[in-house]
């Protein structure tokens, strides 16, 4: 054996390969991969493959095209998470303002169990139905 593959990168399937790519982009702080920055105001965005990377350019999610996608029904079971985000800040205060933020940039709250002592959260579900947690870790 000549070692383990190394994992790139999440791929998010989406209809909306651009509105999703800007929700994670403004919700983490992110920036395009050079060549896959967004087109002139004006201009058809044709983009079925779009990665974001970090500020050293580490590449950190990817948007690929789905024509059909049908979101999570979490918690209910009919339409299983099959994957999700986990990501953490780093107090109470931060927790809230994220919230905030996921939900002035379209995320739609799925869950809140902030009053659990232990392990404070939110889940969320993406603008493309995608669910992820926020939580003080």
């Amino acid at each position: 054996m000549t070692g383990f593959p190394q994992l790139l990168q999440p791929v998010l399937d989406t209809p909306d390969v651009r509105g999703l790519a800007e929700f994670y982009r403004h919700l983490l702080g992110l920036r395009y991969r050079p060549g896959d920055e967004p087109v002139p105001q004006g201009t058809a965005d044709t983009s079925d493959w779009l990665v974001l990377t970090d500020d050293q350019g580490n590449t950190k999610l990817a948007f690929q095209e789905a024509e059909q996608l049908q979101p999570t029904t979490w918690p209910s079971p009919e339409v299983p998470m099959q994957m999700h985000l986990d990501l953490t800040v780093p107090d109470r205060q931060a927790l809230e303002d994220q919230h905030a933020r996921a939900l002035a940039l379209g995320a739609k709250l799925l869950l809140d169990r902030t009053e659990d002592p232990d392990e404070p959260l939110y889940v969320y579900a993406d603008p493309a139905g995608h669910p992820f947690c926020i939580f003080v870790g």
